[in-house]
């Protein structure tokens, strides 16, 4: 079982949205059918380098941004 990450949701939403077939998406990418429908079914993930090419193919941006931690009380103060 995979590790769920929010990148890989919002992808297999874009491509579900996206009006471009499977192979339309390897011809632009070199992201195999085989792997887009693994990553699809959750099954796998991608590289970094994959996952930048299909974002790019369909239109979006990675950006990496701080995540908003709770603050805790540190005991050693």
């Amino acid at each position: 079982m995979m590790i769920p990450m929010p990148i890989y949701d919002d992808l297999r939403k874009a491509i579900a949205a996206s009006e471009m077939s499977r192979y339309q998406i390897w011809q632009e990418t070199g992201i195999s059918q085989s792997q887009l429908c693994d990553f699809m079914a959750g099954a796998k993930g991608l590289s970094v380098e994959a996952l930048e090419r299909l974002a790019g193919c369909l239109g979006l941006e990675i950006v990496a941004r701080p995540i908003k931690r709770k603050k805790t009380l540190r005991k050693d103060r």
